[in-house]
């Protein structure tokens, strides 16, 4: 659904001189395309977007490629797989325009709810607002670093925004935001509004405590990324758990596609339509060596029962022919996740482990809250017989294994995190022979879009996408 639109009308000569602006202008008015609406009635919008569009397309189809926990057999994702293409302006310049067109959504919900704007006692819906703000800002900084917000969602006040830092975006945009929400969630609304939440909010429909934890669990993840530039990230993350997703059931996940054509899960639509993405023999490694009982819920089979993994970057031509597929993939209503229970676990984990704390109890969660994400047994039974065999006595060794393990989890639909763990750490060991590649490399990052080289690129940063770091990966701005 357009929030705004832009209706470019033919001038026709008339002959009835008795009309005037006025009534024409009232007999060309859309009586179904409001021109203002209440905060809550855009959460439909801005709650699918984000889980469709920003979470679970394009993005995070690259970035399952990019990670290895899928291989690119055809198409787009085999061009990717082999570095074919990436460095085009015009490789996510959808992905930029749909983000930044749910964030001018969110922005409108955010003006009408604060002070001074028309709706300033729905301060629930304030707080979702913010929230879904950060999500998708931090998602647009992570994946191209430098990226423009105090300047931009202006519309054709500010065509050309400036750039701002990912340091500044990160410690002035997104954990505000998040702070500013749990803030607002705190204080009392009317029924009345939390009964128009419920009717619209297609997230947590309206159950607010939910969106607290989400806030607080967010914040966790994104100081998480800081681990590396700020010295009190670690701290500050985990300060964040108590009052974060403390089970499976309130994890922060969209959970409302429908068996029909334009209903339907993005990854379920990928495999259909375009069937470009082959199990990965990278990940399936790591799993057939722990003998996980995941990997007969994760991958199809071909003929005769056997997973047959596409090898990453050097793969044939395949569309489900040479190559197993994603089984999970199959799931025409499967959900998005946005942030999992056992994110959170695996988060406490590696952060316990750091600090060299007592970090298995929280890697044990972790590993069983997977298991039970994608309703397998076992969970318990593999994590004492498979993995804590696998801890070491040092802290290099423990976080490997943990890191993992959470790699493994994040098949396939929490790719982005994954792309991210994997740039914070290097783990796991990586296998496309395009990595190293002189003429190539991992991609770093995501090249800017044709729209911001085009219309605003004097302000749009130089970059190399193999060789220039984000900055919270170690990077500089």
């Amino acid at each position: 659904m357009k929030h705004w639109r832009y209706i470019m009308v033919p001038l026709v000569a008339l002959s009835f001189t008795a009309c005037t602006d006025k009534i024409m202008d009232d007999i060309n008015k859309n009586r179904n395309d409001a021109e203002d609406v209440l905060a809550a009635n855009e959460l439909p919008t801005v709650t699918t977007e984000t889980s469709f569009g920003t979470t679970g397309t394009d993005m995070a189809w690259y970035a399952s490629v990019f990670v290895e926990l899928n291989t690119g057999t055809h198409g787009q994702m085999r061009d990717a797989d082999m570095r074919v293409g990436v460095t085009a302006s015009s490789l996510m310049n959808n992905s930029w325009n749909a983000v930044y067109d749910n964030m001018m959504i969110l922005q409108d919900i955010i003006k009408k709810c604060s002070p001074g704007g028309s709706e300033p006692e729905n301060t629930a819906t304030l707080g979702i607002g913010q929230v879904l703000m950060a999500y998708n800002l931090a998602i647009v900084t992570d994946m191209w670093g430098q990226a423009p917000f105090n300047e931009a969602l202006k519309g054709l006040d500010n065509r050309h925004p400036k750039y701002d830092k990912q340091q500044d975006i990160y410690t002035k945009v997104i954990i505000p935001y998040l702070d500013a929400a749990i803030a607002n969630f705190a204080k009392p609304v009317d029924q009345g509004i939390i009964n128009k939440i419920e009717q619209n909010d297609l997230i947590h429909e309206g159950k607010m405590d939910r969106w607290v934890k989400a806030a607080w669990s967010l914040k966790m993840r994104y100081y998480l990324h800081l681990t590396g530039v700020m010295p009190d990230a670690a701290d500050k993350a985990l300060a964040c758990l108590p009052k974060g997703i403390d089970k499976a059931e309130n994890a922060f996940v969209f959970n409302k596609y429908q068996p029909t054509a334009t209903g339907e899960n993005p990854w379920f639509q990928h495999l259909r339509d375009r069937n470009g993405l082959s199990t990965s023999k990278t990940l399936y490694d790591l799993m057939n060596l722990r003998n996980d009982p995941r990997m007969k819920t994760y991958f199809d089979t071909l003929k005769g029962g056997v997973i047959v993994p596409a090898p990453n970057g050097t793969a044939l031509e395949s569309q489900g022919t040479r190559y197993s597929t994603s089984k999970l993939s199959l799931n025409r209503v499967a959900p998005t996740p946005l942030m999992t229970y056992h994110e959170v676990k695996f988060i406490e984990a590696e952060l316990l482990a750091k600090k060299g704390q007592d970090f298995r109890p929280a890697l044990q969660e972790a590993v069983e809250a997977s298991f039970a994400y994608h309703g397998v047994a076992g969970g318990t039974d593999y994590y004492t017989n498979k993995v804590v065999p696998l801890l070491g006595t040092t802290q290099a060794a423990n976080l490997k294994e943990i890191l993992t393990q959470k790699y493994i989890a994040f098949y396939e639909a929490e790719a982005i995190e994954a792309y991210n763990d994997y740039r914070r750490t290097r783990i796991p060991t990586l296998n496309n022979p395009n990595n190293t590649n002189a003429a190539y490399g991992f991609v770093e990052r995501f090249p800017y879009p044709t729209s911001e080289t085009s219309n605003n690129g004097a302000n749009v940063p130089t970059v190399n996408i193999f060789k220039n770091k984000i900055w919270w990966a170690g990077g500089t701005e």
